[in-house]
């Protein structure tokens, strides 16, 4: 589902006069279907460049970003900007740290939002989103609130239900459970079990010992880019 090889990224320090920053250098990784993948390593070898890297929010300097989408293969690192979304609405899920929408969108239709796309009707979009708030634990008045008015935990809880709203192939999880309690986090690993049940291939960053040895088939190891 995913094949990352020979990947490099060095940031350019515009504001230091120009000091380069490589981050990642030769990144090579793959991962099937069914299969969750946790990057490892220090602060500052590269974790979440790669993460992104893999959504296409950080284009490689180097290398390709494979991904399966439908019947064919599509290189991120080549592809245009219209193929790169067309991936992104049906094949790569994304869950980051923090919750960005538009202020006074409700927390349900956030949730929604991306399986509404795809022309799912709107009753069924209300129901899944209802199911996944609810295991997550959020309570129903809330709802019908903006979510830049909850807690932190509220947040990471919509922003989880969003990222498995649709079934997507491949999931993105860059600390989903961060802010959260022992209950939410067992929620979320729940989640994330039966993603890979049905052959999703996921790739995650966790911090929480005790939720990534409940959910990594292997640890893929990231060493600091002298």
């Amino acid at each position: 589902m995913i094949h990352v090889e020979n990947v490099s990224k060095t940031f350019v320090l515009h504001q230091q006069n120009g000091v380069r920053l490589p981050v990642l250098k030769n990144a090579t990784l793959a991962v099937k279907s069914g299969e969750c993948v946790v990057l490892h390593g220090h602060s500052g070898s590269g974790k979440s460049t790669l993460l992104r890297s893999l959504y296409a929010n950080y284009l490689p300097d180097e290398g390709h970003i494979r991904i399966r989408h439908g019947n064919e293969w599509v290189d991120l690192v080549q592809a245009p900007t219209r193929k790169v979304l067309e991936v992104r609405r049906s094949t790569i899920g994304w869950v980051s740290q923090f919750l960005r929408v538009i202020p006074r969108i409700s927390a349900l239709d956030v949730v929604m939002q991306p399986l509404l796309e795809l022309g799912v009707s709107h009753d069924i979009c209300v129901a899944k989103a209802a199911r996944l708030l609810t295991r997550l634990n959020v309570p129903e008045p809330l709802w019908h609130l903006a979510p830049s008015t909850f807690s932190g935990g509220e947040q990471q809880r919509v922003n989880i239900a969003r990222g498995f709203i649709v079934d997507y192939p491949i999931l993105l999880l860059d600390e989903p459970t961060a802010s959260l309690d022992a209950n939410n986090s067992a929620a979320v690993v729940a989640l994330i079990t039966e993603a890979k049940a049905r052959g999703a291939a996921i790739v995650g960053i966790f911090h929480d010992q005790a939720v990534r040895d409940r959910v990594a088939d292997r640890l893929h190891p990231m060493e600091i880019t002298s």
